[in-house]
């Protein structure tokens, strides 16, 4: 049995669900840090942050070992876009009196993030740093790079990747970018939830996410699965949110105080594929398909 998980599509769904599950997980992360340290939760916050700080450098003097690098990066990562960028719209939306915006139908906006799309420019602006990058391996730059005719030059032979902070960042401008997507599509104003671009805007993520999974599907090593499962999970994460303000499901991991039972369960689910992933060695074999090849010697 423990063979036939080590090969495809396994590997590759195996790193699908950690990413998943633990979206919804993080998800419940911080709202018990806002219910249980109440007036200390922005030392909770900033606590968190710190520790995904460590996570990604500790990641960092273990770069040899590519799981340990690429899971220490995505918690780091996590735990820092939790801790300290999301905690800190919490505190300044609260700081200039924000309040709830009533979206109709029963939804509220809440404070941060009606503030939280004002970084739209600073994300942006920072994402042309990597999209120039050369030594990217993201195929949505590279393939934008061949087809918008904005030619960045060839990797460099032999560059060595510093995988926990590729990682740590991979998870955190893809949560940031889709965060800022769907507040801004969210807004009345702008577009709305309602709107029938919204259900376009769904059925693109649909597609998407399915493209994604084919590829993931073939995938033979674990940590280059995992790097991509990462923006697989959270591009199929969004079609959860979106059915989620439709209120065709109930989002149990906003209230784990509420739904223990169920909260358990999708905790036990991390758990389980998360010891199915240590069974996975770090082999040494090319992927069948990967995000990009390493650059021909």
């Amino acid at each position: 049995m423990i063979a036939a998980l080590k090969r495809p599509p396994f590997i590759g769904a195996a790193a699908f669900a950690l990413v998943f599950i633990f979206t919804a997980i993080g998800h419940s992360i911080m709202v018990l840090i806002m219910d249980v340290f109440q007036g200390a939760q922005f030392w909770a916050a900033f606590a968190q942050g710190l520790l995904g700080a460590a996570l990604v450098y500790i990641g960092v003097r273990y770069n040899d070992n590519e799981n340990a690098a690429t899971w220490l990066g995505y918690f780091g990562g996590t735990f820092l876009w939790a801790g300290w960028v999301e905690f800190s719209y919490v505190y300044y939306s609260r700081h200039v009196g924000i309040e709830p915006l009533d979206l109709g139908g029963g939804h509220k906006q809440l404070p941060e993030y009606m503030l939280l799309p004002s970084g739209i420019g600073l994300l942006a602006s920072t994402l042309v740093f990597f999209y120039f990058n050369r030594e990217t391996r993201c195929n949505a730059f590279r393939w934008m790079h061949k087809h918008l005719h904005t030619p960045v030059g060839k990797p460099t032979l032999n560059y060595q990747r510093n995988i926990s902070t590729l990682v740590a960042m991979e998870k955190f401008y893809i949560t940031w970018f889709f965060y800022v997507l769907l507040l801004v599509m969210y807004d009345r104003r702008i577009v709305g939830a309602e709107h029938p671009a919204m259900y376009v805007m769904f059925f693109l993520f649909v597609v998407w996410s399915i493209y994604l999974l084919n590829r993931l599907r073939k995938f033979t090593r674990l940590p280059s699965a995992f790097r991509y499962g990462i923006a697989t999970a959270l591009v199929a994460w969004n079609t959860v949110e979106i059915l989620g303000r439709w209120r065709f499901l109930k989002e149990v991991w906003v209230e784990p105080q509420k739904y223990v039972l169920h909260m358990s369960i999708i905790v036990a689910a991390f758990i389980t594929v998360g010891v199915i992933f240590a069974l996975f060695p770090s082999a040494e074999q090319p992927d069948k398909e990967g995000p990009t090849p390493q650059p021909a010697e």
